[in-house]
């Protein structure tokens, strides 16, 4: 393979060809593999002479390898091996887990470059994730069990270069604003003079859910003080990091928990944001209602009937409690009497069978539970793991309900039909005497409503996520923003973060 050398416009790489196999077989695996023009572009900010030695640490089909021939890269799958042999004849691949491999491995890298694995923590489990830590904590880079694959690549990648070294990534956009993301930015900060990181809004990878962005860094041994952020509306190949953006300090990173996420909107909503949750007249929710999960039944299906399946079991009522099952029974604005009615007249299941430990089981009741559908219940691990399996625990009456994802924006509702609500929603517990009509008031202000795209996160498909401890942090005052002018640019930065997560 013949490489071109580089003048000011050139980039230092041959052309990639994507085949219509190539589609094909990322239809096949479910594995979509990186652009071309990404490709060719991070290869070209990686590299600086011809005879640079260039790490992919997840080579998968070898696009990244096929671009610099003096390249080394490491996959686990036997399959995506063979691929990269045919598609590189002659190149060097270390077939293996990567992580076991760095450990071994004396030799260093002038750069890397390439597209980690985005195996979430449920998945990246075992002696993979253990061998992971071990070797990120020997670097001084700390991650919990909620991880990602992609963290612990990166700083591992990174212990792999030689002094002054670089590296171009793919980076999944929880780079933004995921709490395990942190560390990676920590540990990139201490160990180079420079770090990019490039949030593109329209999709590398159209046909995914998750949102990509891309991160270099550049002087391996050295240290900043700042991350630069780069916010593109479109990608396409350029040979060098592209420019402009805003130089974050590590401390004004670190007042916004350690997320870029908020500079994604304008200077002056920042500022007016920052000043809201500094004022007197601001209130955190946590400082005024308890926010949690709702119950875990373990088999929702089975703990959940219709009132026509009470009927025919003969199911006493007093046994039974109307359940708010999902985000779909807050969309009119309240959960009253009407709402529980017109679910009960629609056969909806949503009458919890709500027994506790001391409970006397009537004879109908005690047939439901032994009957096929009670046998297969118990088997599940949540029932198998208490006693008895049948008394669902945490089950409580709340003052109001919050949706945990959503398009709009997070949904608060008054409970004024004493329900109970399953883990698909929040549940509000009023904790110093303020009352559900004043707390739903200040949730309909525009502060409220950036705080949640703050402090909550985007889950892919244009969804944002708020957990317990982000909804916590969610600030409520309806006098901190006092002209209309401020009010307009509040509003504006949550019609941005909206726009970023693909809500339309």
């Amino acid at each position: 393979m013949k490489i071109r050398v580089p003048n000011n416009s050139a980039p230092l790489f041959d052309d990639v060809a994507v085949s219509n196999d190539d589609v094909s077989r990322e239809k096949a695996t479910g594995a979509y593999y990186t652009p071309d023009a990404v490709v060719r572009s991070l290869i070209s900010w990686a590299l600086r002479r011809p005879t640079d030695r260039l790490l992919d640490p997840s080579c998968g089909d070898g696009r990244f390898l096929s671009v610099h021939s003096n390249s080394v890269g490491v996959e686990q799958e036997p399959s995506a091996c063979k691929i990269v042999h045919e598609r590189v004849p002659g190149s060097l691949i270390h077939q293996g887990d990567f992580f076991s491999w760095a450990s071994r491995t004396q030799e260093r890298f002038d750069c890397a470059a390439g597209n980690p694995p985005f195996i979430r923590y449920q998945r990246f489990t075992g002696e993979v994730r253990e061998a992971a830590q071990r070797l990120c904590e020997k670097h001084g880079a700390f991650f919990s069990s909620l991880s990602s694959s992609w963290a612990p690549f990166l700083v591992v990648t990174a212990s792999l270069l030689k002094p002054g070294g670089r590296m171009a990534f793919v980076v999944p956009a929880e780079i933004g604003h995921a709490p395990y993301a942190a560390p990676v930015l920590e540990y990139m900060t201490k160990q180079f003079d420079c770090v990019q990181v490039i949030a593109v809004l329209n999709k590398l990878f159209p046909e995914l859910s998750e949102d990509c962005w891309l991160l270099y860094a550049d002087g391996f041994g050295g240290s900043t003080r700042e991350v630069r952020f780069t916010p593109l509306e479109h990608f396409s190949f350029c040979a060098r990091p592209p420019r402009g953006g805003l130089a974050v300090s590590l401390a004004e990173w670190k007042q916004w928990n350690g997320r870029l996420r908020p500079f994604l909107v304008s200077a002056e909503a920042r500022e007016l944001y920052s000043i809201a949750a500094d004022s007197r007249r601001t209130r955190r929710l946590g400082d005024i209602a308890r926010v949690g999960i709702g119950y875990v039944t373990g088999a929702n299906d089975f703990f959940h009937l219709r009132p026509s399946t009470v009927d025919r079991l003969g199911v006493p009522r007093n046994l039974l409690h109307p359940a708010v099952r999902n985000g779909k029974s807050l969309a009119n604005g309240c959960v009253d009497q009407a709402c529980v009615k017109s679910w009960l007249a629609a056969d909806e299941p949503i009458m919890l069978l709500r027994l506790s430990p001391e409970s006397e089981v009537p004879a109908p009741v005690r047939r439901y539970l032994d009957s096929p559908a009670g046998r297969d219940a118990r088997k599940t691990y949540k029932c198998r793991n208490r006693n008895p399996w049948y008394a669902v625990p945490d089950v409580t009456v709340p003052d109001g309900f919050l949706s945990y994802m959503s398009g709009d924006g997070p949904k608060l509702v008054s409970n004024g039909a004493g329900c109970v609500g399953t883990n698909s929603v929040h549940v509000v517990h009023l904790t110093n005497g303020i009352g559900m009509d004043r707390l739903m008031k200040l949730w309909t202000e525009p502060l409220t409503a950036l705080s949640c795209e703050i402090e909550g996160h985007p889950l892919g498909g244009g969804m944002l996520k708020l957990e317990p401890r982000e909804a916590a942090r969610v600030m409520l005052s309806d006098t901190a923003i006092r002209t209309d002018k401020d009010r307009e640019t509040i509003e504006d930065a949550v019609v941005a973060l909206k726009r970023w997560r693909h809500y339309v």
